[in-house]
This record gives structure tokens, sequence and C-alpha cells, in this order.
């Protein structure tokens, strides 16, 4: 399978366009002059215009009456998709913004939107797992399965939710996370889904099944690694995001909590740390000067989460010693501004439409509803670091593709296997 790499490298090497959006220098996407707290403020405010309608709506109970039904028109069960898009948007944007809700301090008004939200998001899931409420979602099934997990992925990434639910909304959550069980995940990421949800059990102290934490470590790292800083999504490789969309991310959550619990998968923790270490270079290569990056692979309108293991290094402060914080800051900002903010990305109401790169419903997927686009927020992973930290406070500096298509001098890049 090795040998699909050096046609993956040299599509990330294209050069990409060099007018920003709508026109605009690319220096509008974050100029020299420009401080880093103040694209924090702006993540803050794009965060909560996309939040909002899923938090706000959910928490009152309204958020099947008020989120539109968008699906694609290529969809391969329009009936069977439509009731779980409810769960893909709660539990994608909850796995995205659970670091901000996890953070303390900073400004008077981002501790109130953070009091405000964290609010929302307790009373969501109270009515998101109560069977005897209008938003009670679908837990059963394959979808659910997939959501499921990144529902419990924002409980792992946000202890202070987990501490502040009630008894009987904690037994709820513990009952619907278990529903999940009764589905085989497919031979792929899909074993990674079942495993995030055993090792939100295991954080948490609830009795766990090891050999479904067991199977998709071992499948992964043992099998499915193919070089140069990734993986496999099962038997085959294919040149897409999933080792961002899925397969770092949970990897490395999953790993870390069993590791901190059991003492095991030392080893295989220090391995991924080194592969996790060149796959956020290649993610950062592949965002080009203005913003875009190639578009290929499924789940493409996930948007900005194309790069979340990228999100989840800068987050976790282990990006490669080749990338420094404020290069990477410069990289995603350039991303979330390319990608996220065309008007043409939300409808009158404020819910994001299926695409890339605004209104584009052909990029679905057979499996996308407008739910599925939430993971977006899953590039917003910095915004649990405070604004003190390096990713915030260190001068602008340009990503990789910025330098090198204006001319700068640069280090070449080499695989590492």
């Amino acid at each position: 399978m090795k040998h699909v790499f050096t046609g993956f490298i040299c599509l990330l090497c294209c050069s990409l366009t060099s007018t920003g959006i709508y026109g605009q220098s690319q220096d509008k996407l974050e100029n020299p002059a420009q401080d880093g707290r103040q694209i924090r403020q702006s993540w803050i405010a794009l965060m909560d215009k996309i939040a909002r309608p899923v938090f706000e709506n959910l928490a009152v109970g309204h958020l099947k009456a008020k989120m539109p039904i968008a699906i694609s028109p290529v969809s391969d069960n329009p009936k069977g998709r439509i009731p779980v898009q409810y769960l893909e948007a709660f539990g994608r944007a909850l796995s995205g913004i659970a670091p901000w809700l996890q953070l303390e301090g900073g400004s008077k008004a981002e501790i109130k939107l953070r009091d405000q939200y964290r609010k929302w998001a307790l009373k969501a899931i109270a009515n998101a797992t109560d069977s005897t409420q209008a938003d009670y979602m679908v837990w059963k099934g394959g979808q659910p399965l997939v959501d499921a997990s990144f529902f419990a992925l924002g409980l792992i990434r946000c202890p202070w939710l987990w501490e502040h639910l009630d008894s009987s909304t904690k037994n709820n959550v513990i009952h619907c996370l278990l529903l999940t069980r009764a589905t085989v995940p497919s031979y792929s990421n899909w074993v990674l889904f079942t495993g995030m949800i055993e090792a939100f059990f295991c954080k948490y102290d609830y009795p766990y099944d090891p050999v479904r934490i067991e199977y998709g470590i071992r499948e992964f790292m043992e099998h499915w690694y193919v070089g140069d800083g990734m993986f496999s999504d099962g038997m085959h490789f294919h040149v897409d995001y999933y080792n961002s969309y899925v397969i770092q991310p949970y990897l490395h959550t999953i790993i870390d909590i069993i590791s901190e619990k059991t003492g095991k998968y030392k080893s295989q923790k220090s391995e991924l740390a080194r592969i996790m270490k060149r796959y956020s270079e290649i993610q950062e290569r592949s965002i080009g000067a203005d913003g875009s990056f190639p578009a290929f692979g499924r789940s493409i309108v996930y948007r900005s989460g194309a790069f979340q293991q990228l999100a989840d290094m800068a987050f976790s402060e282990t990006l490669s010693d080749k990338l420094t914080p404020a290069g990477v800051r410069g990289a995603l900002n350039a991303v979330i501004q390319r990608t996220l903010t065309p008007p043409s990305t939300y409808d009158k109401n404020g819910w994001m439409v299926i695409g890339l790169d605004g209104d584009q419903p052909g990029l679905a997927d057979v499996y996308n509803t407008q739910g599925s686009l939430y993971l977006c927020l899953d590039a917003f992973l910095p915004l649990g670091l405070s604004e003190d930290a390096a990713f915030w406070k260190d001068p602008y500096q340009p990503w990789t593709a910025k330098s090198i298509w204006s001319g700068k001098n640069h280090l070449g890049d080499h695989a590492v296997d």
C-alpha cells in the first residue's frame, strides 16, 4: 500500500490559488500586524455563530422543530438518515467546543458566553438522553454509533460537563451509550467509534469492555499503519482526510485514557506520538496560501474539520518541532476563514448548508445530512488554550504554503519511514 503515497504527496504539493476569499489579498487571512489574541476573538465569534442554533434550540427542546432538513441529493436512505441528523449535529458540535467549555478565565465577555454555553450544554445533554423529551435522540443503529462516539469524545474533552450533570442525566447518558453496543462496527475506522465509547466508560470509572478497545488499537497500530504518518482506513488506503476526521484523534484519546488508567499501551503511545507529529506536518503543508486545500476524498463537506488532527496537536501543544504554534495558527485561521465565512455557508436562519465553499450539495456523500457538517467545529480545538498560550500570543509567522508561494526560502519536506 505504500506506493500510494507518491501520488498523494504530489497532490499536496500542487500550487493553489493566491487570491483570498471574496477576491481579497491573502494577507487579509492573517497579516503580520494582526494580534493572535484578535484572531482568537474572531474564532470565538464564529464558533458561537455555528454552534448557537444547535445548543440554544436543544437546550429548550426545540432542535427537531427548528433544525431544517438538509440531506445529500444522493442519499442512500433519506427516511433513515433524517431522524439521526440531530445527534450528528449535537455530538460533533460538542466534540469541537468541549475544550473551550473546559477552559476557565478570559475576558468578561468570554466568561459570560462560556457560562451560557455550559448551561445550554447541560440542558441539551439532558434533553437528548431523556426518552420523555421531544428532542430525545436516536441512539440505536449504525450512524448513531458514529455520533454517540463524538458525543462521548465531547464529554471526555470537557470533564466539567460530566461533573456538573445531575445523577438522573448521568444515568440516562450511560443508558444511551450502552445502546450502541448492539451495533457491530464495520472493519474500518468504525472500530474506533466503539473504542471511544468504552474509553469514556473507563475514564469515568464505569465498567467497560477492554476487548472493544484492544481491537481498534491493535488493528491500527499493528496492521493498518502504511507509513509516513498515515494509516489506512481498514484494509485499503484511501486518499482522504479520515486520518484527521477520526483515526488519529480517536487513537490518541483512547490510548491516553487507557494508558493513564491501566498503564497499558505505553509503547503504542510513544509510536503514535511519532506518527502524529509527521501527520501534523503533512496537514500543515496541505493548507494553501489562501486557506484552500485539495478537495479529494469523501466527507469533504466537513469543511475545516479536515484539520481536526492539526488542531488537536496544537491544542495539546505537541506539534512537530518543524512547525511553530503561530504558523499553525495562521494555517488553521486561513482554513476557517476560507470555509466558514462565505455568506452562502448558512441559510437565512443561521443553519449550515452542505458544501465546502458555500452551498454545494453535489459534494455530499450518500450518508451526509445537515448534522454531518458540524464536524467543522473540531478545527476550533485550540480555543481550549488560554490567550496567554504560545499559540495565541506568539507573533505572526507564515505557514509553509504562505512562505513558499511568496518566494521565501524554506526547508524541504522528507518522509519519516
